[in-house]
């Protein structure tokens, strides 16, 4: 009798975001998240490119999260809305104020929400 070749047992792909360990009362914690980046990796990002669209940042970075999580960010001008997580909408917030970039803003519905960045060109220091 003739055999097939030898098939490897399926093994499921890993999963973008690991579960934590459950806890003795069987309720499971929140997904555990990797650190993304850094600001300095951000800011370098951003600035190596024209205009980088939010969903660019999250690809660039495999940012984890619900796809439509949303953070506050304080600005000199008010509160804008950021769609990443908090520390890396906390990043942004700190380009945006320390004028390394800038954003663009939704304009229907008319709200505070950014949907893209850019560099902003150097200030002459005298």
């Amino acid at each position: 009798m003739a055999s097939g070749p030898a098939v490897a047992p399926a093994v499921a792909p890993a999963s973008a975001t690991e579960e934590a360990p459950s806890t003795e009362s069987g309720a499971e914690l929140a997904p555990f998240r990797h650190p993304s980046c850094t600001l300095a990796q951000m800011r370098r990002f951003i600035k190596s490119r024209p205009y980088v669209p939010v969903h660019e940042l999250r690809r660039r970075f495999e940012i984890m999260g619900i796809e439509d999580e949303v953070s506050p960010v304080a600005t000199g001008r008010g509160t804008i809305y950021v769609g990443l997580p908090p520390e890396q909408a906390r990043y942004l917030g700190e380009l945006i104020k320390s004028g390394d970039v800038g954003c663009e803003m939704l304009l229907d519905p008319v709200s505070p929400g950014v949907i893209g960045v850019f560099p902003m060109r150097p200030v002459a220091r005298q």
